[in-house]
Formats: structure tokens, sequence, C-alpha cells
């Protein structure tokens, strides 16, 4: 997996992380380092750019949930648990509604299948398009 960095201006600063190739246990302790590191250097809005994403595991999951909670209450990128029961934790712990400073772009078909199994997918808002999505934040 590569992880890219850009920023984009919309009516706020957007960073976008592009992810490329799949995210999963043995390689998703880095984009939390990565989402912790632009974070730490002023980010306030990340769009998750997953085009280039084939699959995405419960690991990655994990990655999704940890940089969520880190976007909308300041908590830093902590614990590594991975598998399904950290999942059904996971969804009790995310902040209610939609999440407003992490938006997710372009994910395959299987990769929302696999949000919508863990009950993730109503959290983040999906856009299609890297124009509308940066100037939905």
């Amino acid at each position: 997996m590569n992880i890219s960095v850009r920023q984009m201006q919309g009516s706020v600063p957007v960073t976008v992380l592009g992810v490329q190739g799949d995210l999963d246990a043995s390689n998703y302790q880095d984009l939390m380092a990565k989402a912790a590191e632009v974070y730490s250097a002023g980010a306030k809005d990340i769009l998750l750019d997953w085009t280039g994403t084939p699959f995405v595991s419960s690991s990655g999951l994990v990655a999704l949930h940890s940089i969520a909670l880190m976007m909308s209450t300041g908590q830093p990128i902590g614990g590594s648990e991975d598998g399904w029961g950290a999942i059904q934790a996971m969804r009790r712990g995310l902040p209610t509604g939609v999440q407003q400073h992490i938006k997710l772009l372009g994910p395959q078909p299987n990769v929302v299948r696999t949000l919508e199994k863990a009950g993730m997918r109503e959290f983040f808002e999906i856009h299609t398009d890297l124009d509308t999505a940066v100037a939905s934040f």
C-alpha cells in the first residue's frame, strides 16, 4: 500500500490521503500514522481517497474508526485491536451522525459492502468526484 498526501482548497483546506492498494492487517497502522501526522501538522478535514483501494479488511476499518475519532474529538490514535469484535465496539464509539471532518472518495463496491456489513456506512459521506468531495467540507 502507498499513501499520498496532497492539499486542496474548498471552502476550507482539505487534506487528501490517497491510498493505493489493499488496506489490511499488514499496513493499517501506516494509514493511522500518516493521518496522525497530518492532523498534528494542522489538518482539520481529511478526505480518504480510496479509488485505488480494492480491499479493506477489519483492520482497515479499525484505522478508519481511529482516524474518525481523532478528527471529531481530538482523541489521539491509540490501540491497534483488530477483528470483528473491535468493529462492533467501534460502532458504539463513533460520535453520532455522519462524520463532518472525514469523508471517503471512490470506495469500490466491495469496500462499501464491508462498511455496510460492519454497520459503519451510515457514518461516512461517500463521494465519487474529487471536486465535489472537497467542496462538501
